[in-house]
């Protein structure tokens, strides 16, 4: 049985994941893949910081030249992380005719055309299953499972530690700094959240799994992104009420030609399998034109589920199949289409509008004014006595509309004196984000 030498480049949470699977499982996975995994080298700058797993003292190594040099090292891992140090690592690997495997979505969707293009150049690949959704095999889902399909949208619940304070939000009702510092308690948030709830970490993925998708080149500066650190608890609750769950949710769609692509905090109805997804999990929804919907849930972060997806990369490359893939397809082999970004501006969707406003007769007549000048059509409207006397909740929500036209309404309507404190938007998730036909348009703008 052929044997194929790997190395381990970045001995920390993840990489030790990695090699924790390659020493313990090693016999499981020989006889599953049908070739033989062999870890030649666990390169790291300290080496002397406890782990969970201890490596055989000749495989460990902080000499990176040790393991460019090993001519029967042919898979480099690279768990270092980041968009510097772990960009040239790859890219040496590369020159130096190892195949690469990684989970660094940073690295792939502010630099990946480059590292594409190293790879093209040296005649080699790269794999990054792990690098979107961690144990999920959402992107062989997407390039090799629905090859048949044109995808149409693509919509993930992609950041765990996101998801987790959300879903406890809406469990207790609390606040958002609450739930951040319960998740941050229980390992699902960092110390420094910033990437997380900013929507930045959801925003890489998104770029990647889109570009893969569409088959189209995907800029990281295409993707719109909102964050969750300005929600309330009380919009939560009121979206419940309507019969919406609240979710960080990333979106790609096709619409007419071009590419819807925005993360940002989103009402999911209830009956949507995107709403049932709780926790510090992750979930992606794929449509493709012959299928219909497919559905993919499961542990998007954590040591263990991204080991699972690099191991299997590794067998995949290990395989000769890795490089198959990347000379063949699109995005891959340098044939990605370019493909115009619907600006924000230009999308077309429901919303959620919450205003406090002064509690007297023809308050709701002055703002569906309002809305009404934009062509934007009411769909329902709720409202709840209020604990504050100079104020009482006023809760819409919209038939399709476009956000220009929302963002316009809002500016006006935040002018009126009957209006108080924030106003607060949330889109809502629709089957379809086309603009709808002339009568549906004429009967909005009533």
């Amino acid at each position: 049985m052929a044997s194929v030498g790997v190395a381990v480049v970045g001995f920390g949470t993840v990489g030790t994941g990695v090699v924790r699977l390659l020493m313990k499982d090693a016999a499981r996975i020989e006889q599953a893949a049908g070739c033989r995994l062999a870890l030649r080298h666990v390169c790291d700058a300290d080496l002397k910081r406890p782990r969970s797993v201890q490596a055989p003292k000749d495989l460990l190594t902080d000499d990176l030249e040790r393991v460019l040099a090993d001519d029967q090292t042919q898979i480099v891992v690279e768990t270092v992380g980041g968009t510097t140090v772990a960009v040239d690592i790859m890219k040496r690997a590369l020159a130096a005719g190892k195949d690469v495997v990684t989970a660094n979505k940073a690295a792939l969707a502010e630099r990946g055309a480059e590292l594409f293009e190293a790879a093209r150049r040296a005649r080699r690949s790269i794999s990054f299953e792990a690098s979107c959704a961690a144990g999920i095999p959402v992107i062989r889902a997407i390039r090799d499972g629905l090859v048949a399909n044109r995808i149409t949208a693509l919509l993930g619940i992609l950041n765990g530690t996101c998801n987790y304070i959300l879903t406890e939000m809406s469990a207790t009702g609390e606040g958002y700094g609450r739930a951040l510092a319960d998740a941050q308690a229980k390992g699902y948030a960092e110390a420094d959240p910033r990437l997380d709830v900013s929507g930045e970490d959801a925003r890489h993925k998104l770029a990647i799994l889109a570009g893969l998708a569409f088959g189209a080149e995907v800029r990281v500066g295409d993707v719109y992104v909102e964050g969750i650190a300005d929600l309330d608890p009380s919009d939560i609750r009121y979206g419940k009420q309507l019969g919406y769950t609240l979710k960080l949710l990333a979106i790609g769609r096709d619409v007419d030609g071009a590419l819807s692509l925005r993360v940002h905090p989103t009402f999911v109805p209830d009956g949507s399998p995107l709403a049932t997804v709780g926790g510090a999990d992750n979930a992606v929804l794929v449509t493709g034109h012959a299928v219909g919907d497919t559905f993919y849930v499961g542990p998007g972060a954590g040591q263990m589920p991204t080991a699972s997806s690099i191991v299997a990369d590794i067998v995949d490359a290990a395989l000769g199949r890795a490089r198959i893939t990347f000379e063949h397809v699109a995005l891959l082999a340098g044939r990605g289409r370019a493909v115009p970004v619907q600006p924000i501006q230009d999308v077309w969707t429901r919303y959620y509008l919450r205003f406090d406003v002064v509690d007297e007769p023809g308050i709701l007549a002055s703002i569906a004014g309002v809305l009404g000048r934009h062509k934007i059509s009411i769909a329902s409207v709720l409202q709840h006595e209020s604990a504050s006397p100079e104020s009482v909740p006023l809760v819409i929500t919209t038939h399709l509309a476009r956000e220009g036209s929302v963002s316009a309404a809002l500016e006006e309507i935040r002018r009126l004196a009957v209006v108080v404190g924030r106003s607060v938007r949330i889109r809502m998730l629709e089957g379809t984000e086309t603009p709808p036909a002339g009568p549906r348009r004429r009967k909005a703008a009533k």
